[in-house]
C-alpha cells in the first residue's frame, strides 16, 4: 500500500515532464514539418500559456507554497491543453486570444451572429474556403448553403 500512496503523491512529478515537455516538444517538432497551421497554432499557444503558467509559478512560488494541491491543477491544466482529444491551447487561442491579435481576422464583424458562430467553429482552411465563396457568391448565398446544412443535420 505504501508504494500506491507514494505514486499517487508524486504523480505530478512523475507524469509532469513527460506531459507538460516531452509530448509537446515531439508534436511542435512534428507541427514545424506540417503543412497545415492549424496544428502550429495549437503548439505556438501551448508554449505561450506554459510560459505564463512558469512565470505566475515563479511569481508567486511562496503564496503556492501553501497550496498543496498546485501542483496538481497544473497538471491537470496542462493536460487539458495539450491532449489532442481537448486541443485546449487552440480552444483558448480561438476563443480568448484570436480576437485581440488578429489582423484583419478570419470572421468579420460584418457578418450576422449566426454567421459568425458557423464561421468559429471552422478551422482556419474552411474559414478561407467559405470566404472565398462569399466573396463570389454573397451572404445570402452564404446563409442558404446554412440552413440547408442545418435541416440535412436535424434529419440524422
Amino acid at each position: 500500500m505504501g508504494v500506491f500512496k507514494t505514486i499517487a503523491l508524486n504523480v505530478d512529478a512523475l507524469i509532469g515532464p513527460g506531459v507538460m515537455l516531452l509530448y509537446p516538444l515531439y508534436a511542435s517538432m512534428r507541427a514545424i514539418e506540417s503543412p497545415s497551421p492549424l496544428d502550429d497554432q495549437q503548439w505556438l499557444t501551448y508554449w505561450v500559456l506554459y510560459s505564463l503558467i512558469t512565470l505566475f509559478e515563479l511569481s508567486f512560488n511562496k503564496v503556492l507554497a501553501w497550496f498543496p494541491l498546485w501542483p496538481y491543477l497544473k497538471l491537470v491544466c496542462c493536460l487539458w491543453l495539450v491532449l489532442p482529444i481537448f486541443n485546449g491551447a487552440a480552444y483558448i487561442y480561438e476563443n480568448h486570444v484570436r480576437k485581440y491579435v488578429r489582423i484583419g481576422g478570419y470572421v468579420s464583424a460584418d457578418y450576422s451572429t449566426e454567421q459568425r458562430r458557423v464561421m468559429q467553429m471552422l478551422s482556419l482552411d474552411a474559414r478561407k474556403a467559405v470566404e472565398r465563396y462569399i466573396e463570389l457568391y454573397g451572404a445570402e448565398a452564404f446563409e442558404r448553403v446554412v440552413r440547408a446544412a442545418e435541416k440535412e443535420a436535424m434529419k440524422h
